[in-house]
């Protein structure tokens, strides 16, 4: 019986993927096997030796400590692509309020409540429109900094709008390039993009390149008048300098889903509540993603999507399986298999693949492994943890 700890309110989509035989799913949990949150800031402390992995039912995954959990051999996952849809609508409404006056005009409307004489009022509402008339999004160049699973959704939306698109990403995945299509115009450096989009939306992770990227020196090279829209993450921007861009009038409006009190109140600024993914499908999808990983990681120590880990899959064979996070040194692979060798135990399969400072192992036994072999594996120099799964 896994032993899951959830420190948030998770989909019950995504829960009852967990089969109920094989997990205790409870908000207070002693020695968990595992973590399961959304927006909780995870502390180094809340992570007990008997956590063996931690899942996010989100994309972001800066609200956990990675280094110190790959330091500890635990994978952490995320579900890149099951919010993307929902942010994509709401960064196409985005686009919408910043080309003609929306929220101004309903405000407008709003404020007519003291009317009595329908024509009267269609009257005064034929007269006063001309205040909210913007432009049309058709022929307007969209700049997406970042093409990964929600930018490219939103470069193919605007090119359904009759946008121009142009993007940046110097990151971008093949698969990712295979889901953009030709029209899509890719820019050598953000300057460039900046300089020739009226409006620009980014879509980046938080990361030591990425955090305060949109700066003054970036902001100088906008084209007059144009919209930046931020549905990512806060960090990547610095308002301070939004705010100069705005009142210098470099940038006509600032369009985000993370307000800071700088920004309240400013005409030229529409703030919405982090609602980006804040939809019942997209809190259902994060979360049957999520569980369905962690799922396959617990029962087969299988790995997809881990931010600090490689992509790792390998079907059952033999009669049980070993699991090894080690440091990404030479020799350790060969030591784990000359302990196996000594003690007669053969290797059915095995798959072993690193990522940056990490290494992962899966090693499919002919035999079952002792606790005293078990101990020898953990006693190697370089070795962070081994696990036992057994069918």
């Amino acid at each position: 019986m896994y032993k899951v700890l959830t420190l948030n309110q998770i989909s019950t989509k995504g829960l009852s993927r967990l089969p109920a035989d094989q997990y205790e799913l409870a908000t207070d949990i002693a020695a968990p096997d595992a973590i399961l949150l959304r927006s909780h800031k995870l502390q180094i402390a809340e992570i007990s030796s008997s956590v063996k992995a931690i899942a996010r039912a989100g994309a972001g995954t800066n609200n956990i400590p990675i280094s110190a959990c790959t330091e500890l051999g635990i994978p952490v996952f995320n579900s890149p692509g099951a919010n993307a849809n929902a942010v994509k609508e709401l960064v196409i409404a985005g686009l919408a309020l910043g080309s003609r006056g929306i929220l101004a005009g309903v405000s407008y409307v709003n404020t007519l409540a003291h009317m009595t004489d329908a024509a009267e009022m269609a009257k005064l509402l034929e007269k006063e429109k001309k205040r909210f008339k913007g432009n049309e999004l058709a022929g307007r160049t969209l700049g997406v900094v970042g093409l990964g699973a929600i930018g490219s959704m939103i470069a193919n939306a605007a090119l359904n709008l009759g946008m121009e698109v142009i993007g940046y990403d110097p990151a971008l995945s093949v698969d990712a390039a295979w889901r953009l299509p030709s029209s899509v115009k890719k820019m050598d450096n953000l300057s460039t993009l900046f300089a020739k989009a009226d409006f620009i939306t980014l879509h980046l992770p938080v990361l030591d390149s990425t955090r305060g990227l949109v700066n003054s020196e970036l902001l100088s090279s906008c084209k007059p008048g144009c919209c930046l829209l931020n549905f990512a993450r806060e960090e990547i921007v610095d308002v301070s300098a939004v705010i100069d861009a705005l009142d210098g009038g470099k940038l006509r409006q600032f369009i985000t889903d993370f307000p800071v009190p700088s920004l309240i109140g400013r005409s030229d600024v529409i703030l919405m509540p982090h609602i980006g993914a804040s939809t019942d499908e997209a809190e259902e999808n994060c979360a049957i993603m999520v569980a369905d990983q962690l799922n396959d990681f617990l029962s087969n120590g299988n790995i997809m999507n881990a931010v600090n880990f490689p992509n790792l899959h390998l079907e059952r064979s033999g009669q049980c399986r070993l699991a090894i996070a080690n440091n990404n040194v030479p020799k350790i692979l060969g030591s784990v298999l000359g302990i196996l060798a000594d003690a007669d135990i053969n290797v059915v399969d095995m798959l072993n693949k690193s990522r940056d400072e990490i290494a992962y192992n899966l090693i499919d036994l002919g035999s079952e492994a002792s606790p005293a072999l078990l101990e020898q594996l953990r006693a190697l120099e370089g070795v962070i943890n081994v696990r036992l799964i057994q069918w």
